[in-house]
């Protein structure tokens, strides 16, 4: 009975000893597994590192133009204010030539010419344009008196 009773233990040893190899080898699998996981984790990092360094590089750079940006379009919008002060001013002095023009041209006809304009058949015509025919019209009542306009 001593010898079963002892190759009933030895055979109990073999087969944890099988089951333990077994499971050392599983584990091994899984360790590599892990190593090539933590191998390709590592390229992720570098990757993911040097993406942000580039991002960076390109934050910098958009802060630098956007700066620049900044500065020119402060300028230029200064300049446009200006000129168009300076545009509304020479409209505006345009203007009252116009208005001093017409004034002299409506003096300058004659009565019977002034008349004969308020005809209630004529349709009413721009402001500009009835600046312009007065113009025109005390021009060439000038050149038949002898004064060139």
């Amino acid at each position: 009975m001593n010898h079963v009773f002892g190759l009933v233990i030895e055979g109990l040893v073999a087969v944890l000893l099988v089951v333990t190899i077994g499971y050392c080898m599983l584990l091994n699998k899984r360790l590599q597994r892990l190593k090539a996981d933590e191998q390709s984790l590592k390229a992720t990092i570098a990757e993911l590192i040097t993406a942000t360094e580039i991002a960076e590089r390109a934050i910098g750079g958009l802060k630098h133009a956007v700066r620049d940006v900044n500065e020119n379009l402060g300028d230029q919008l200064t300049t446009a204010s200006e000129m168009s002060r300076v545009l509304t001013r020479q409209l505006a002095e345009g203007d009252d030539v116009i208005r001093r023009l017409s004034k002299i041209a409506v003096a300058a006809r004659p009565a019977s010419a002034a008349a004969a304009s308020v005809a209630p058949e004529q349709p009413k015509i721009s402001a500009a344009k009835a600046t312009v025919a007065a113009a025109q019209a005390f021009a060439e009542r000038r050149r038949a008196n002898g004064i060139a306009a």
